[in-house]
């Protein structure tokens, strides 16, 4: 590091498990280094646009949005935003004047570390998913240092720039050790019957909830108590089949959880989506869990991640397609069966990375 008040440009997010690991990066470099000055460049609209001043930093938009899958009129737009937000980030580049540039991923990725490449700014790239996407392919070349969350990158990255770091996740879910009493005063529930801790991600999933829901008396049946994170979409649905059922002792339905170290310390099993923060934290909690891929992420890239899992025996995985048939009864065996409960919380945690925001701030600090 060439100076005392680096100044570091982080850009990127789009989804909660883009914005908390560049958080948790910008809190990284500051802790080691004070004097570091930290601006985030997001997309407009975006969650980043909330989140980011909430954390405490600055955080400049630029008018990117992505390509619709289906044919939509919106996409005739895309060229247009594309120039705008090349040309923003340009702007911001030159008033800024970053020591160094890192994208997390997000639709402002692309732009600004395209034109800080350009201006010869150093570069970082941190690519959370273990099947890389388009932009950071593409960005790859050009850039200075690659962290990787999973072993075998250099499929898609050059072999000499990659540093495998793990995803940098929320302090507070590093160590949940001690918290199980608190977490199951918290939420309302007994500490005398097993928990499942069910999550889609910020937005919510739908195959997940409608499985969930169907399944609740079987899982209540079984004496398992519910912590449910059913996303802005289905919350109310949730509470009201709760309510008939007469279930509100035994199942807790949140749109969104933000105390998450508790739900983490509180399930004995976890139903998820296999977005990269979401694996992260699994294997730092070290929780067993059934993984439910969402099928259109891009590159299908969370299957690749559940099937890194798979394969080390740290998860197990329903297809998103079959949720409806076997999530509730695959939930139930797990529960049941402590031995795997066991395997799969050992083995989930030799993946775990509980330094991966120190190592990854070191090497942006080392560039600047």
């Amino acid at each position: 590091m060439d100076t005392e008040n680096p100044r570091i440009i982080i850009s990127g997010g789009g989804t909660g498990g883009h914005i908390y690991p560049a958080i948790a990066i910008a809190n990284a470099l500051r802790e080691i280094s004070p004097g570091t000055q930290v601006l985030f460049v997001g997309a407009l609209g975006k969650m980043e646009m909330e989140k980011v001043p909430k954390a405490g930093y600055g955080i400049v938009g630029l008018p990117i949005a992505g390509l619709q899958r289906s044919l939509s009129p919106s996409n005739l737009l895309f060229p247009f935003k594309l120039v705008r937000s090349l040309w923003k980030a340009r702007q911001v580049i030159r008033e800024f004047n970053p020591h160094v540039a890192v994208g997390v991923g997000g639709f402002a990725s692309g732009p600004l570390l395209q034109m800080a490449s350009l201006a010869g700014i150093p570069t970082l790239i941190q690519e959370q998913n273990s099947y890389a996407g388009v932009t950071n392919r593409l960005l790859s070349a050009k850039a200075s240092r690659i962290c990787v969350a999973y072993p075998g990158m250099e499929k898609f990255f050059p072999k000499e720039k990659i540093l495998l770091t793990g995803n940098p996740v929320r302090k507070d879910i590093i160590d949940i050790s001690g918290k199980k009493e608190t977490a199951l005063a918290h939420f309302g529930l007994s500490g005398s019957r097993k928990t499942l801790f069910v999550m889609g991600g910020s937005l919510g999933a739908r195959s997940i909830n409608e499985s969930i829901e169907s399944s609740l008396p079987l899982l209540t049946g079984q004496d398992i108590q519910v912590i449910w994170q059913t996303g802005k979409l289905f919350t109310d649905r949730a509470r009201q089949t709760i309510d008939q059922l007469q279930l509100g002792h035994l199942v807790k339905a949140f749109d969104f959880i933000y105390e998450m170290d508790l739900a983490y310390a509180a399930a004995d099993a976890i139903v998820s989506r296999a977005g990269a923060l979401s694996v992260s934290e699994i294997c730092l909690a070290g929780k067993p869990a059934i993984l439910v891929p969402y099928p259109y992420a891009s590159e299908d890239h969370q299957t690749s991640n559940a099937q890194v899992l798979v394969s080390e025996q740290a998860a197990l995985l329903v297809r998103d397609s079959e949720a409806g048939g076997q999530l509730g009864q695959k939930a139930v065996e797990l529960i049941e069966n402590e031995e795997l409960r066991k395997t799969l919380s050992e083995n989930c945690r030799l993946l775990g990375f509980p330094d991966a925001a120190v190592r990854i701030a070191s090497e942006v600090l080392r560039l600047a």
